[in-house]
């Protein structure tokens, strides 16, 4: 059986990003992709939009990419761990890296519908030390898996 984890913005990297210039605030419309408890937004609720790269080594591959977070620090995931039940249904592009931090043929996309499937299915590969889930649209991380 193939074990992994999957992982919100560490509070880190948000309290970085709450205090740094360029960061973007707002009240949501609703429906925004929040990183820090890996589910969608309120109307309403105070959210930021910043400049993020997942770790990843030194490599032609890593990316820097505008993702959503609470304004002000949350609690963070409310769920057993497993991939965010608000998130299921939606395609993905499962961007798999080697140890080295270089994108692995192993990526692929997947439709939503059984995305831990998909991700056990990319993991398979031995080769593979995480995966980047991303929005099919904007190319955005989703969240990162890591074995």
């Amino acid at each position: 059986m193939t074990t992994y984890q999957i992982h919100a913005l560490e509070p880190a990297v948000l309290d970085r990003a709450r205090a740094a210039a360029g960061t973007e605030r707002s009240l949501a419309a609703g429906g925004e992709a929040l990183r820090c408890c890996l589910r969608d937004a309120r109307a309403g609720e105070a959210v930021m939009l910043f400049n993020y790269e997942p770790p990843l080594p030194p490599s032609p591959y890593r990316e820097i990419g505008a993702v959503f977070a609470h304004a002000e620090p949350c609690p963070g995931r409310a769920d057993d761990g497993g991939y965010p039940e608000e998130w299921l249904g939606r395609p993905q592009v499962l961007r798999a890296y080697d140890a080295r931090g270089r994108i692995h043929p192993a990526s692929r996309v997947h439709d939503g519908s059984d995305p831990e499937a998909a991700i056990v299915a990319v993991l398979t590969d031995p080769e593979v030390v995480q995966i980047h889930s991303r929005n099919v649209a904007y190319g955005c991380l989703m969240l990162r898996i890591q074995r």
